[in-house]
Parts: structure tokens; C-alpha cells; sequence
């Protein structure tokens, strides 16, 4: 469904009613989207990256591609 502002603050019960049935509706400026409203069991808030900014730095290509040391070397083979 889609509905401009107006229509949505004057009918904003009916829309809730038809979101909680499971509907998502469209809101509308000037006919372009700008919101949607959904029911809070289908909300996935957007995961953004970077929550632990300096926490890890990628390594330079050279330092990427260089050989491991004996001691990592034997950590992974079991010795």
C-alpha cells in the first residue's frame, strides 16, 4: 500500500491496523517515497560496519602475502 503525508496523518490508525495485519505501507512527499512503515516483527534494523573503529587494520599487500614465521607455521601443522 501507499498513501501520501496527508493521507497517512489522516488515516494513521487504519494504516497501523493494516501494518499489524502484516502490510507494509508506502509514505509519499510530492509523489516520491520517503518512509515505510513495517510491523515491528518484520523490522531489521541495518547492521553497520565499523562498530569498533582501529579494533583491526588491514595489513599492508606486501605484509599480507609475506610467508609466516616457523612459530605460526608450526601452530597450524600441530607441533
Amino acid at each position: 500500500m501507499a498513501v501520501n503525508i496527508h493521507e497517512a496523518k489522516t488515516h494513521f490508525s487504519k494504516i497501523i491496523e493494516r501494518v499489524a495485519a502484516g502490510e507494509d505501507v508506502v509514505i509519499s512527499r510530492a509523489g516520491h517515497p520517503v518512509a515505510v512503515v513495517v510491523s515491528i516483527e518484520h523490522y531489521r534494523p541495518r547492521r553497520e560496519l565499523g562498530f569498533a573503529p582501529g579494533a583491526f587494520v588491514m595489513p599492508s599487500l606486501e605484509a599480507f602475502n609475506a610467508p609466516l614465521d616457523e612459530e605460526t607455521l608450526a601452530a597450524f601443522s600441530g607441533n
